[in-house]
This record gives C-alpha cells, sequence and structure tokens, in this order.
C-alpha cells in the first residue's frame, strides 16, 4: 500500500521565508533510516499537524546525535557531530527539541550542556501527555477501550530520566485495560539494546535479554505491548517472532496507537 504524501515542514525552507517554528522535530537516524520506525515519525508528525504545531524538521540536514559513538567509546566522533549540531541549531536559533527516541532526548538534554548546546528537550510522550491533560488533544478511545496493553520502559527515558508517568497516562487515556509487568518503571528489564548494544555481538549467557524482556510482557497477556523507543521495538518485535506470537500480540509505538485513535 503506498503511503499518502505527508507536507512536512522543513526548518531551511521556513527560515529562508522568515519564518521561525517554535520547536525543532528531531526525526532521529530510526525515524530517517530504519523502515518500521519510519511510521512512528510518521505517526508523530501527523499528531503534530493534527494539533497544528508550529514545528519543522532538518530533513537532510539532520545528522546523528553522537550517542552511539559515545556509547561505544568514540568520543572524538562523538564531539565532532555534537558540535556540528549545536553550530546547526544556532543557526537556526532553535530552543525547542522533540524527540522520539529516548537516547536523542538523552543526550540533548544531559550531555550537550557540557558543550553549551542548551535547549528546552521534551520527550514526545510528554508532549502528548500535557497536549492531553490541557484538552489540546482530545482523546476518543472507543477503538482501543478493551485492548489490554502492557508497556515497557525504555532505559534511558526511565532510570535515566525519571519519566515513569507519562506514558502510562497517555496509554491510560486509550484503554481501561492497562496492564503493568511484573518488572516496570526503576525495576524493568533493558530491551538488550541500548547504550550501542545493538551494533555489537551478544555476549555469552543463557539467555538473549529481549527474550528475557519479551517473556516478561507476554505473561501479562496483553494484546498490544507498548514501546517508546526505536531500539525497544526492534527487540520486542524481534522478541514477539523468536516466540511465534506475533500473529496474537502486537508491538506498537505509542505515537502510532495515538494517530490510530484519532484516526490520522
Amino acid at each position: 500500500m503506498e503511503l499518502k504524501k505527508l507536507d512536512i515542514p522543513v526548518m531551511a525552507d521556513l527560515f529562508a521565508k522568515g519564518e521561525n517554528p517554535e520547536y525543532l522535530f528531531w526525526v532521529g537516524c530510526a525515524g530517517a533510516f530504519d523502515d518500521r520506525y519510519k511510521k512512528v515519525a510518521r505517526a508523530f508528525a501527523k499528531i503534530l499537524s493534527h494539533l497544528n504545531i508550529s514545528y519543522a524538521i532538518l530533513g537532510k540536514e539532520e545528522s546523528c546525535t553522537g550517542d552511539p559513538a559515545r556509547r561505544a567509546g568514540n568520543e572524538m566522533l562523538y564531539q565532532m557531530q555534537a558540535l556540528q549540531n549545536i553550530e546547526l541549531f544556532k543557526g537556526y536559533e532553535i530552543k525547542k527539541i522533540l524527540t522520539i527516541c529516548p537516547h536523542c532526548f538523552n543526550i540533548f538534554k544531559n550531555e550537550y550542556p557540557d558543550l553549551d548546546g542548551n535547549y528546552e528537550v521534551i520527550h514526545y510522550t510528554q508532549f502528548l501527555d500535557e497536549c492531553i491533560r490541557k484538552g489540546d488533544l482530545k482523546i476518543e478511545p472507543s477503538k482501543m477501550i478493551n485492548s489490554r496493553i502492557t508497556y515497557h520502559d525504555p532505559c534511558y527515558l526511565g532510570r535515566a530520566n525519571d519519566i515513569y508517568r507519562e506514558p502510562r497516562s497517555v496509554l491510560k487515556a486509550i484503554t481501561h485495560n492497562f496492564v503493568e509487568m511484573s518488572r516496570n518503571k526503576s525495576f524493568a528489564l533493558c530491551c538488550g539494546a541500548g547504550g550501542a548494544q545493538m551494533f555489537k555481538e551478544a555476549e555469552k549467557g543463557v539467555k538473549e535479554v529481549f527474550i528475557e524482556r519479551t517473556e516478561d510482557a507476554l505473561k501479562t497477556d496483553a494484546d498490544i505491548i507498548a514501546t517508546a523507543c526505536p531500539f525497544c521495538m526492534t527487540m520486542m518485535t524481534d522478541g514477539l517472532k523468536y516466540k511465534n506470537k506475533e500473529e496474537e500480540v502486537k508491538n506498537f509505538d505509542i505515537a502510532e496507537l495515538i494517530a490510530q485513535t484519532l484516526d490520522i
């Protein structure tokens, strides 16, 4: 099925017309290149357009934040990428950044300030929660009101930045059947891909981390495993395939669930 083209504002185009959007929507490497996570980036862009938010993306000017390089120990490459981004942001007078990736969120918020990159950084689950609470985003949960949904906490959103309430609040606006895994919030198990683990071979052990985390999710008897991170989505999806459960249990990002609920 061919996807309908979205009219996404690009920072360079708006700036050339003398317009300065309120938010930079940082798409991230996964949102730009991973076929599955492109759908998440698209869903969030639809939500922003639905809300008539003043935003833009960098398009071809967007690079990596440098997070994987730093986690893998290549500090020089990280600083090169970060300083390049900071210089670009300065040229566009960027002050607020919306991210769909907790790793991008964490490094912009907590590590770029060391290089004089100071911004108001907002993860999309925080943004959606605020829009729902203010009444700007009206959720009609009838489509998923009875769906049994569980949520996997991304490490860089939860333990690293103490963001636990907002994703759950958004999900509870969608369904009356939200269920927690036995290990949740600060006790949640990692998906196994963060901290540049995605890009290296598995270490010796009796079981892959993503398989054990998928088993945590399956024990809830949920219809949907909700995620809020591209790495988590990859690992949960792989876990469901490994367990031969991909037809019975679906893995959706929170942004996708909101877009489905809004029919956009």
